[in-house]
Order: C-alpha cells, then structure tokens, then sequence
C-alpha cells in the first residue's frame, strides 16, 4: 500500500474506527507501543542512563568475567534513538560516551585489529552526525579529547584518525 492510499483510506475512517486499529496497533506491534510510550512520556535521559549503563557493561562487565566489547551494543541504542528523535545533543553524547569507554577498556586490556578499526567508524559517525546536526562546535573539546587519546595510546589506524578530523577543518 502506498503512502498516498493509506492516507485516502485513513480519511475516510470514521473516528472510532481509526481510534480502534490504533489501538489495536499499539497492542499487537512493539515497535508502535515503543514510539507512542516516548512520544508521550520522553524520558530521554532514563533512555541515555540505560544505554549508557549498557555499553560500560559490554566492556566492564558486573556480573560475567569477561569483556564483550561489542560495538554493535551502542549501535543499536543510536540507531533506536535517531529512529525515536532522541535530542541530537544526548545521541552525539552517547557515541562520544562509547568512544571514551571503549579507550579506556584498550588501556587495560589487549584489543584486536577489528576493535580498532571498528572505533574508528564510530569515530567518523560521531564526526558526521554532529557535523550534520550542526552541533560539532559544542562536542569539539570532547571530540578532540578522543583523538588525543587516540595518539597518546598508539592505536591503529591514527592516519585515519586524523584524516576523519581533516574533514571538518
């Protein structure tokens, strides 16, 4: 069905009816119980603690003995945020939050190539998306911060590192 039918159709609802497969909707698909639940009531700060406390646990666990260290983990949270229209500012938060946990995991631990090579593409993401959202200037310190401790730890991959900050200058 087409955006353009669904609207048709939709108009032509009486009022009850459309009231009902809304709710209907809202019961039988998570995704719609998930998107009206924030739309109501966004407590996105209690939605950036959680993933924040998710993303330590990847790497510091509580509870199991060792590390994960999935970067997949904060991906999921980023991309369930932007699809909710989560703040930019607490979004670009939690991608420099992954990057700063993530260095401080390599500092006690020994990490494979990919780890680096997957920080880095989060490194571009958080670059990119403030850039985009035309919040850059006010992660800048931070963003740099990340970098230098980049260099001050001898990470793979600083070529690309500092080839990702050449875009915004």
């Amino acid at each position: 069905m087409s955006k353009r039918a669904l609207k048709t159709y939709i108009s032509k609802l009486p009022k009850k009816a459309l009231e009902e497969q809304i709710v209907e909707l809202y019961e039988k698909f998570p995704a719609v119980k998930t998107y009206y639940d924030f739309a109501f009531n966004p407590k996105e700060d209690k939605l950036v603690q959680d993933a924040k406390a998710k993303i330590s646990n990847e790497y510091f666990p509580l509870k199991r003995r060792r590390p994960k260290a999935r970067r997949s983990v904060a991906q999921k949270f980023l991309k369930h945020f932007i699809k909710l229209g989560v703040d930019p500012h607490l979004v670009a938060d939690v991608m420099c939050y992954n990057l700063e946990i993530a260095q401080a995991f390599s500092m006690e631990k020994n990490v494979a190539d990919s780890f680096y090579r997957s920080m880095l593409n989060s490194f571009n993401e958080v670059i990119q998306y403030t850039t985009v959202q035309g919040i850059f200037p006010e992660f800048r310190e931070r963003i740099l911060k990340i970098y230098t401790e980049t260099q001050n730890q001898k990470w793979l991959l600083e070529d690309e590192f500092s080839k990702a900050l050449d875009i915004i200058d």
